[in-house]
């Protein structure tokens, strides 16, 4: 047998390994993100319907806190207006969870599952879709006011906006929760949303002061966190930078950080 007849061996060539997809947590959350934020900029018709209850309440109850207060229109407003910004970010955020609702009915929801995007980055980018349409519309708010005498410190107003943000972020993870919780049960969802929203609001001080209260509305304002970021809001927009601020900053801080761990964990739990 010469060399030509002597077979030679081939060694099979690998096959090539699987595409690995290596995208950071940053980028789905991004990507999350900007699909939320995709239906509000096409429709912008729940960001408008948002601000005109806020509206309503500036509108009414301005003239009565004057009446009772005896101060001028534009000290009412400085006082109140801040209250209005964090009450209409309440009524924004409190319910995005509702929305959720509507995507597991539709399938939405379950598609998103089982995408290979990350569990948490679904519900922070999520989270982080609610700062936007609260700072539209406090920014309407604030253009409502200042014909009328409200005068904001603009550097109070950034910085304020910005710990509404982080206080914005955790309400709405805490939403995304509750709506995971219930599942698809609407009146369950919408009764805890209620229950618990209200009760909030008036204790945070947001609609009357609550100086001169009895003692045991004192000690429940004092253990809401939302009472620190109202308090905050009205000390930045109006250029005072003291313990208030720094309150409310550590209450959104600490609102922010508990919302994304529950919504997050309720995220990865949820099937």
């Amino acid at each position: 047998m010469t060399a030509l007849d002597t077979p030679t061996r081939t060694t099979p060539s690998p096959a090539p390994a699987p595409a690995t997809r290596t995208t950071s947590s940053f980028h789905d959350t991004a990507l999350v993100f900007l699909r939320e934020l995709r239906p509000v900029v096409r429709d912008p018709f729940s960001v408008i319907f948002g601000i005109i209850q806020p509206l309503f309440f500036l509108g009414l109850f301005t003239p009565l806190l004057v009446a009772s207060s005896g101060q001028s229109t534009a000290d009412t407003l400085q006082w109140f207006v801040p209250g209005v910004i964090v009450m209409l970010s309440l009524f924004g955020t409190s319910t995005t969870g509702a929305n959720l609702q509507f995507e597991m009915q539709t399938g939405s929801h379950e598609r998103t599952l089982v995408s290979p995007l990350s569990r948490s980055s679904l519900m922070v980018g999520r989270a982080l879709k609610e700062i936007v349409p609260a700072i539209v519309q406090a920014l309407v708010i604030v253009a409502v006011a200042v014909p009328f005498g409200f005068r904001p410190d603009p550097a109070g107003l950034v910085v304020g906006l910005g710990v509404l943000a982080v206080f914005c972020v955790g309400l709405g993870a805490l939403s995304y929760a509750l709506a995971l919780a219930v599942k698809e049960n609407q009146w369950a969802f919408w009764g805890v949303q209620q229950t618990l929203l209200f009760p909030l609001m008036l204790l945070a001080g947001i609609l009357l002061p609550l100086e001169g209260a009895p003692r045991w509305l004192e000690v429940l304002s004092k253990a809401n966190p939302l009472t620190y970021v109202v308090d905050a809001e009205r000390a930045l927009i109006d250029g005072t930078w003291d313990g208030d601020a720094v309150a409310g900053a550590v209450a959104a801080a600490l609102t922010c950080v508990v919302g994304l761990l529950v919504g997050a964990r309720a995220m990865r739990a949820s099937s």
